[in-house]
């Protein structure tokens, strides 16, 4: 981030706990194994379905800042994956979406300024790294969800959909 050098990076890596990086996977990738097996079972049990999981656009880009979070989320989206293949016997397709920054309670946490109301430099920064320059809202991951849900996507499995307004994608 802006002010830090390499070394203080190479720090923070080297100072990350290991009970704060277990407990980052057990809630993200864990929770989406445990999950996936007891609906996984009920859904072939029932002739077949869908699973959709979610992943992060970190995922696939990984964010500075988030290293246990970006690798949970690449493990859902490695499992995604598997599943897709695992699971194809069963009549279950799997997939998942990777949603970028949110407006989230957390994310509201951290990037507005509770004193003034204003986005953090943070903040900023992604928003102009965002082509569409906003945050995504609940509602932008409907379309996607009721497609991947619904029998127009029949063909559709392993597949990752990023929903980020572009910031994965957008070059620096």
């Amino acid at each position: 981030g802006a002010g830090e050098t390499a070394s203080d990076e190479a720090r923070s890596f080297f100072e990350l706990k290991e009970s704060g990086f277990r407990s980052t996977l057990d809630l993200n990738l864990l929770g989406t194994v445990l999950p996936s097996q007891i609906i996984g079972k009920a859904v072939r049990d029932s002739g077949g379905g869908t699973i959709l999981n979610i992943a992060s656009m970190t995922a696939l880009n990984p964010l500075t800042k988030v290293v246990a979070y970006s690798a949970a989320k690449s493990g859902v989206a490695s499992l995604t994956k598997w599943l897709a293949v695992h699971l194809s016997k069963s009549n279950i397709r799997v997939n998942a979406l990777a949603p970028g920054f949110f407006l989230t309670e957390q994310l509201r946490f951290l990037h507005i300024d509770s004193d003034t109301g204003e986005y953090t430099p943070r903040a900023k920064t992604i928003l102009a790294h965002t082509p569409l320059g906003r945050y995504g809202m609940p509602d932008d991951l409907l379309g996607a969800t009721v497609w991947l849900l619904s029998d127009s996507a029949s063909f559709v499995t392993g597949s990752i959909v990023t929903i980020d307004g572009g910031f994965s994608v957008a070059t620096i």
